[in-house]
C-alpha cells in the first residue's frame, strides 16, 4: 500500500539508505506549469543539516523529473521524479542489525515480512517523506491556480505550549515556531533534550485558506477522514485534530456550534469541515508527533532470537521530529486538497482546461 489518492494518485518508492527516493504522480491535468525552483525551495524547508534543531544528515535533495513534463508543463501523463540519497551512512547501523530498536517499526516489520532493512529503518524511515514534500510542492502549484494557499508551523514543543499563531514568525524561525513569546524556551528545550541524548514530541499546526465549499465525499471519503488517514500515515504521528479537536469534547453544543449570519460563519470551531465536506472557511489541522524514537540513551530490547539485550543507537537523528514534520504535514494537506479538487472538477468547479488555456 504505497499509493494514496483517488483522482490524484501518488506512489512513492525507495528506502532511507538505498539509491534514492522517488514517486510517480498520476492524474495531474495537462498544461500545469512546473516551477522547479519552487519545488527546490520546498525541499529546502524540510532539509536537515541546517542547524542544531534537526538531524545533521545533510542531503542535497535535488528533485530530478523523469517523465510527464515537456517544455516546463505537465503533459497529462504520469509525472515521475527521483531524489538521490547522497549522504547515507549505513555503518552507523551495523551494531544494531540484529536488534529491535525501541519505539521503531523494526519489530513489526520483521514479524510481518520475515526480513527488514536495518539501515535507518529502510522503507519505514522518515526519509521517505522527501518524496511527499516534492509531490506536495507540485500539488501546491495546482492549488495556486484556484487561489488555495497553505501555511504551517510549530505550536507546541514538549510541555511548552504556544498560544499565539503567527505564520510570519514561523517562516523566519529555525524551528518554525508560531509563537514568538515561547520560541526561545522551545529551542532551549530541544537543545537540552539533545544534550541529554534524548528527544521531544511536538504539535504542528497546518492551515489552508481559500478552500472552496464542497470538497469531500460522504460518507467514506470525507475531507477530515482523508486528512486523518494521511497524517497518521506519517512517521511518528500519534493524533490528529481538526478545528477545536479534542477541546470540543469539553464544550456544550451552544459553545461549539459555528453560528451564521447573512455574511457567513461567525466562528470556525469545526476547522473548515462540516459533515466531511469543506464549508469555505479556513481548514485548520493540528498534528501531534511523538518524541523521536532514535535516542542515544541505552535501552532494553530483544534481538532477532528473542534474547533480552541492551540497545545503543548511533547515527544522525532529529531531536524533535515535529519540527521538520510540520513541513511534511503541510505537503500532505496539499496533496489531499488537490485530490479532492480533481474529484470535484467535473461537476462543481470551473473546467480545468479553461484555467490552463
Amino acid at each position: 500500500m504505497n499509493t494514496f489518492g483517488q483522482a490524484l494518485r501518488v506512489s512513492t518508492f525507495g528506502e532511507s539508505h538505498g539509491v534514492g527516493i522517488g514517486a510517480v504522480i498520476d492524474g495531474l491535468p495537462a498544461g500545469l506549469e512546473i516551477d522547479e525552483e519552487f519545488i527546490a525551495s520546498e525541499m529546502l524547508r524540510r532539509a536537515g543539516g541546517r542547524n542544531l534543531y534537526a538531524t545533521q544528515r545533510k542531503e542535497a535533495d535535488e528533485v530530478t523529473i523523469l517523465s510527464g513534463v515537456f517544455e516546463g508543463k505537465t503533459t497529462g501523463t504520469p509525472l515521475g521524479f527521483f531524489i538521490q540519497n547522497s549522504a547515507s551512512k549505513s555503518s552507523d547501523y551495523a551494531t544494531i542489525q540484529n536488534l529491535f530498536r525501541p519505539g521503531h517499526a523494526d519489530f513489526t516489520y520483521f514479524c510481518k515480512y520475515g526480513i527488514r532493512d536495518y539501515r535507518g529503518g529502510g522503507r519505514s524511515s522518515a526519509r521517505e517523506t522527501s518524496a511527499r514534500v516534492a509531490a506536495g510542492a507540485i500539488a501546491k502549484l495546482l492549488l495556486g491556480k484556484f487561489g488555495i494557499s497553505l501555511r504551517s508551523g510549530i505550536l507546541n514543543i514538549g510541555a511548552i505550549v504556544g498560544k499565539e499563531i503567527d505564520f510570519e514568525n514561523a517562516k523566519k524561525s529555525e524551528i518554525f515556531a508560531l509563537d514568538k513569546q515561547v520560541e526561545s524556551a522551545q529551542k532551549e528545550a530541544i537543545l537540552q533534550a539533545r544534550e541529554a541524548h534524548d528527544s521531544l514530541g511536538g504539535v504542528a499546526l497546518i492551515s489552508a485558506k481559500g478552500v472552496p465549499i464542497g470538497l469531500g465525499e460522504p460518507l467514506y471519503h470525507k475531507l477530515d477522514s482523508a486528512i486523518g488517514a494521511l497524517m497518521l500515515g506519517l512517521n511518528g504521528v500519534k493524533a490528529v485534530e481538526i478545528g477545536l479537536g479534542v477541546e470540543s469534547s469539553k464544550l456544550r453544543g451552544s459553545q461549539n456550534n459555528d453560528e451564521m449570519d447573512a455574511k457567513g460563519f461567525l466562528s470556525n470551531h469545526c476547522g473548515g469541515v462540516l459533515g466531511g465536506i469543506s464549508n469555505g472557511e479556513e481548514v485548520v489541522v493540528k498534528v501531534h508527533f511523538k518524541p523521536t524514537p532514535s535516542i542515544f540513551v541505552p535501552q532494553n530490547t530483544q534481538d532477532l532470537q528473542g534474547n533480552a539485550v541492551r540497545c545503543e543507537i548511533k547515527g544522525r537523528h532529529d531531536p524533535c521530529i515535529a519540527v521538520r514534520g510540520s513541513v511534511v504535514c503541510e505537503s500532505s494537506l496539499a496533496l489531499i486538497l488537490a485530490d479532492m479538487l480533481l474529484l470535484n472538477a467535473t461537476s462543481k468547479l470551473e473546467n480545468l482546461q479553461k484555467i490552463y488555456s
